[in-house]
């Protein structure tokens, strides 16, 4: 397994990469300190199984740098590592794309079950996040969430917690159909409408129709919100990406 390490503080990094390498012989850590040295590593090499990003990087936004690399590299998986501990950092990061946020001060056990997690298709969200009252989170705190269900737009807004009503027992519950699982599954790694389309050889329409189907059936307007009522079921074991089915409209 390949896995870049992007963070600007030299002791972070390495402390990172020491225990990054105690997952096995067989991870190999590569560790940045810029934006620009993250872009030329992934430009020689992109064959990277994992990238941690930190938020905080002296020459890059590190939202703006998750959603390049989800852009330009949607099939390598983005893990936050963070100093924050911002519900909106979370929700914004999750918004994004990245598939999980781990936030420094967790102890090595959490950082490895988060890794292990979205290494096996899965969706690690802090476990405060989960049933997190978000009418208690300031509104410009809020400000950076922007994902709704066709993907772009106002999304999060101050109504963004789940309600009880929401919070559904189990995904096999909810009624899904093999597509609509299909889409859960990508939407939950953070692909958008048009990469959703691809994958599946649907026509964009078709994908809205099917995602605003999940929304629907999860109780939820928004994509964040959908990430958190499915962490919310799997109590905070992580989010399973679901498994092709056979192709239908």
């Amino acid at each position: 397994m390949k896995v870049l390490l992007i963070d600007d503080h030299p002791l972070i990094l390495s402390a990172l990469q020491a225990i990054i390498q105690g997952l096995g012989d067989d991870v190999q850590v590569t560790g940045v300190g810029s934006a620009a040295s993250a872009r030329h590593t992934l430009s020689e090499s992109s064959d990277f199984d994992l990238v941690l990003l930190d938020l905080s990087l002296g020459d890059a936004d590190g939202f703006d740098l998750l959603a390049e690399l989800r852009l330009a590299h949607p099939g390598i998986p983005v893990v936050v590592v963070s100093a924050s501990e911002r519900a909106s950092d979370v929700i914004r990061a999750i918004d994004l794309g990245a598939m999980g946020f781990v936030p420094k001060r967790s102890s090595n056990t959490a950082l490895f079950e988060a890794l292990r997690m979205v290494m096996s298709g899965g969706l690690y969200v802090p476990p405060t996040m989960l049933g997190l009252d978000f009418s208690q989170v300031p509104a410009d705190d809020l400000s950076g969430a922007h994902l709704s269900a066709s993907g772009s737009g106002p999304g999060l807004g101050s109504s963004a917690r789940p309600d009880p009503h929401q919070q559904v027992g189990s995904i096999e519950k909810i009624g899904l159909t093999p597509r609509q699982t299909e889409v859960l599954g990508l939407l939950l790694k953070g692909l958008p409408n048009k990469l959703i389309a691809r994958e599946l050889n649907l026509s964009v329409e078709t994908v809205k129709d099917h995602v605003a189907a999940v929304l629907r059936a999860l109780g939820v307007s928004t994509r964040t919100q959908a990430v958190l009522a499915v962490s919310q079921m799997t109590q905070g074991r992580g989010v399973v990406v679901p498994s092709r089915a056979q192709p239908q409209a």
